[in-house]
C-alpha cells in the first residue's frame, strides 16, 4: 500500500489550481506514493454556508485529509511575501505535532534573512515602524527556523532550487527532488 503524501503550498490559489494537484499526484504515483491534494477536501452543501462557515469547513476538511496522511511535502516557496504561505506554514505544524514526516522545498534558494534584507524599500513602506526595525533570525535556513527545523528534523535537508521567476511557484523540478529524499529517508527508516 502506497504512503499518502498530503501535497501542501500555494497551488491551490492558481488559475489551475486543480490541474497542478493532479500533476503532483501524477508525480506522486510514479515515485511510489498516493498523494493528497488539499482541493480533494469534498464540501457538501457549500451553497448555504457563510464565509466564516465556509472558511471552517475547509479548514476541518484539510485537517481531515492530513491526520489520513501519512508524510507532507510542502511547497515552501515564498508566497505574496518574502516567506511561505502562512496556510502551508499552518500545515506542517499540524503534521509535526501529529508526528508525521515532514518534507519541505523551495524554488528560491536564497536564505531567509537575505530574502528579508533584499525586501525592497517600498514594499518596506507598508511594514509598520516596528517591524521595520526588528530584528531578522539569520540562521541561514532556507524558512523561518521553526520551518525550517520541522523540515531538517525528517530530511536533513531543504530541499531549494532557484527557478525563472515567471515559474517560480508552479515549476515541479523541486517538488520531485524532495519526493526522490522522501524515498530514500523513508527507505533508511530513520523517521
Amino acid at each position: 500500500m502506497a504512503l499518502r503524501v498530503y501535497l501542501a503550498g500555494p497551488e491551490v490559489f492558481f488559475p489551475n489550481a486543480r490541474e497542478q494537484g493532479e500533476e503532483k499526484k501524477r508525480i506522486c504515483a510514479a515515485h511510489g506514493f498516493e498523494g493528497v491534494y488539499p482541493l480533494d477536501n469534498e464540501i457538501r452543501d457549500a451553497a448555504p454556508l457563510h464565509p466564516e462557515g465556509l472558511a471552517q469547513a475547509i479548514s476541518h476538511g484539510n485537517e481531515r485529509l492530513m491526520r489520513g496522511a501519512d508524510l507532507i511535502i510542502a511547497n515552501c516557496t515564498p508566497f505574496r511575501s518574502v516567506s511561505m504561505d502562512a496556510g502551508t506554514a499552518y500545515e506542517i505544524g499540524f503534521m509535526r505535532a501529529l508526528g508525521k514526516p515532514v518534507f519541505g522545498y523551495s524554488n528560491i534558494a536564497a536564505p531567509y534573512a537575505a530574502r528579508v534584507r533584499a525586501t525592497p524599500d517600498a514594499a518596506q513602506a507598508a511594514w509598520c515602524t516596528e517591524t521595520r526595525r526588528a530584528d531578522v533570525e539569520d540562521f541561514g535556513l532556507a524558512e523561518n527556523l521553526m520551518i525550517a527545523v520541522a523540515v531538517l528534523d525528517t530530511a536533513g535537508r531543504f530541499v531549494v532550487r532557484d527557478v525563472a521567476a515567471d515559474r517560480v511557484l508552479s515549476d515541479l523540478d523541486a517538488f520531485r527532488d524532495c519526493l526522490a529524499l522522501a524515498q530514500r529517508v523513508l527507505a533508511a527508516g530513520s523517521v
